[in-house]
């Protein structure tokens, strides 16, 4: 460690020492953005023989069981370091240089797993059931789920799994270790919302180097440090996939898509069915490519839900489709339409004799006649032009109004100079 480190720790050590209770809450919002002492408590972690080790655990201690929510968080973001450290130092066989780390997982294993009143705690899970909906998934895309007596009878009841209570921990051994860590690290999930990336790369990092550590794949990964194989157990494993899980969407592809390849990798040579079946299922689910997201808050899984409240068809009929299918009417045929277009003059037929053969005096009847009929087709021109869907037709649409419009004006004057 350099100098200026050395002197950012030990400042911190002094400063908490000195804080009077009032200004414990500003003090502890005001830590997580000292990026220069988390960096400084890593490096210190990070080397058994320092000087410095066992007062920044005993600091930590101090932390955690303060009661200070955000002070208890600081402490959780070196969880993970504290880990890889105690168990690197286990498997070389020099449990004396890891007492300290020893006692400050112990001590939070031994309050996590009490309440505020003393009386241990029962952790509770309930397991979904897969003939409910939920955010991952619908019940009818499943398909048909058998109605046998044993699923009417088992359905609608959710499963329960509890969890404790635990048992105090004088001391770690090798028959409670990986009992102490699981629960540890089941602690730090709870709280991964909160964690830093910093913290984030110490888990994807400590996950990949405690699989493969003593293996082939350790020169591969050209992992420097404890060359000892460190045993692990099938639940160890299984959390560490849940904060790989949540590293992989939250910025640390690449690290912890690693650490994911160096699980299943142990895994397979353990034969853990477990955490193989948790590995696979994480791998299978992954995008295809590279997650290019900001590290700055929080990501979530994209799922596709589907919508509670029926689509209207497209055919539906609607005011729009009514009004439509009444400007057909007045609309005139293709044939008609093209050779208006093109600039050919089509007289219409126009009849100024009634059927009962009366003859009709000076060309009176035959022009109110007329003026009737224009009167039509003037109407349904404009009722035509009045058609949205006329709008987008533009010059050729004017030009046949204008045609018809002429038409009218000479049938009409036609129809005044006829002589019988």
């Amino acid at each position: 460690m350099f100098t200026s480190e050395i002197g950012v720790v030990e400042e911190w050590l002094s400063e908490f020492k000195t804080l009077p209770e009032t200004s414990l809450p500003n003090y502890a919002t005001n830590l997580k953005d000292k990026s220069s002492l988390v960096s400084s408590l890593y490096k210190v972690i990070q080397e058994p023989q320092s000087e410095l080790l066992e007062p920044v655990c005993h600091q930590l201690f101090e932390f955690y069981r303060s009661g200070e929510e955000q002070l208890l968080r600081f402490t959780l973001q070196f969880l993970p370091e504290l880990i890889w450290c105690y168990l690197a130092v286990s498997a070389s066989r020099n449990v004396h240089s890891s007492g300290c780390i020893e006692a400050l997982l112990l001590g939070v294993y031994n309050l996590e797993i009490v309440d505020k009143h003393g009386h241990s705690k029962v952790l509770s899970f309930t397991i979904p059931s897969l003939s409910k909906p939920s955010v991952y998934h619908e019940p009818s895309s499943i398909g048909s789920m058998a109605l046998t007596e044993s699923a009417l009878s088992q359905h609608g009841l959710s499963k329960v799994v509890y969890s404790g209570p635990h048992p105090q921990r004088e001391m770690l051994t090798a028959q409670n270790r990986f009992e102490v860590l699981t629960f540890l690290l089941l602690c730090y999930n709870a709280a991964l919302t909160y964690m830093p990336s910093v913290s984030l790369q110490s888990l994807c990092q400590i996950c990949s180097r405690i699989c493969v550590c003593g293996y082939p794949r350790q020169h591969v990964r050209k992992y420097g440090g404890a060359s000892s194989r460190i045993p692990i157990s099938s639940g160890f494993m299984v959390q560490m996939l849940t904060g790989v899980y949540f590293a992989i969407y939250n910025g640390e592809w690449d690290l912890a898509q690693k650490a994911l390849d160096d699980i299943i990798y142990r895994a397979q040579l353990e034969l853990y069915p477990e955490p193989l079946l948790v590995a696979n299922a994480i791998k299978a689910s992954l995008p295809p490519g590279a997650m290019k997201s900001s590290k700055e808050g929080t990501r979530c899984i994209q799922v596709e839900i589907t919508p509670t409240s029926s689509r209207i068809s497209r055919n539906a009929v609607t005011s729009m489709s009514i009004r439509g299918h009444r400007w057909k009417r007045h609309e005139q045929p293709e044939s008609s339409t093209a050779a208006a277009e093109a600039g050919v003059l089509v007289i219409p037929e126009i009849s100024v004799t009634h059927v009962s053969g009366e003859r009709p005096g000076n060309g009176e009847k035959g022009r109110a006649l007329g003026d009737t009929d224009a009167q039509q087709h003037m109407q349904g021109v404009q009722e035509t032009a009045t058609d949205p869907r006329s709008e987008s037709r533009g010059l050729p649409e004017l030009r046949r109004q204008k045609s018809v419009r002429k038409m009218m004006e000479d049938g009409m004057s036609t129809a005044g100079r006829v002589q019988f």
